[in-house]
């Protein structure tokens, strides 16, 4: 019997190689007729260092968080899956992509960007991405490739073209 993934998780984070897991995942969830959970950790570590933090900041935040997924549960839609939702947590987006997601929803399978952060924040802080493919207690699919299958940035660094909706 073939493996099929009936419980499929993806990370948004407003990345480019997140909305790439993104378009591959709803194809995936289609062709195993699974639910696709859409996850935006709002990484509260980002308010730390704000000396005047308020709650309309997060309000702020969540609001935009609220619209952009809802935004993504719309293509979804358009595009043929029926069985999608989303969360926005609040966190260590780590141990929330990694752990507590998948054992709450019983992801069988995580689609992650390659990364979303550039060498320097990869270094200080740690890829989100790393951390899973290490850590996670369910497959773990990297997208490093656009929706053909060529490399997400040409040789010349820039982004290959997402095709439209």
């Amino acid at each position: 019997m073939l493996q099929q993934y009936k419980h499929i998780l993806v990370a948004i984070d407003g990345s480019y190689e997140a909305e790439l897991a993104f378009r591959k995942a709803v194809e995936v969830a289609k062709r195993n007729h699974g639910e696709l959970f859409l996850i935006h950790v709002v990484d509260t570590r980002a308010f730390q260092n704000v000396s005047s933090f308020d709650s309309a900041m997060v309000e702020q935040v969540t609001d935009t968080a609220k619209k952009t997924m809802e935004q993504y549960v719309a293509t979804a839609k358009k595009n043929g899956l029926d069985d999608v939702s989303y969360a926005i947590e609040y966190g260590a987006p780590k141990v929330i992509i990694a752990k507590d997601v998948p054992k709450e929803h019983d992801v069988d399978l995580i689609m992650i960007g390659a990364t979303g952060l550039n060498a320097v924040e990869r270094l200080l802080i740690g890829s989100v991405t790393e951390y899973v493919t290490r850590t996670a207690v369910c497959d773990v699919l990297v997208v490093r490739t656009d929706l053909d299958n060529k490399p997400a940035l040409n040789q010349t660094g820039k982004k290959a073209n997402i095709q439209p909706d």
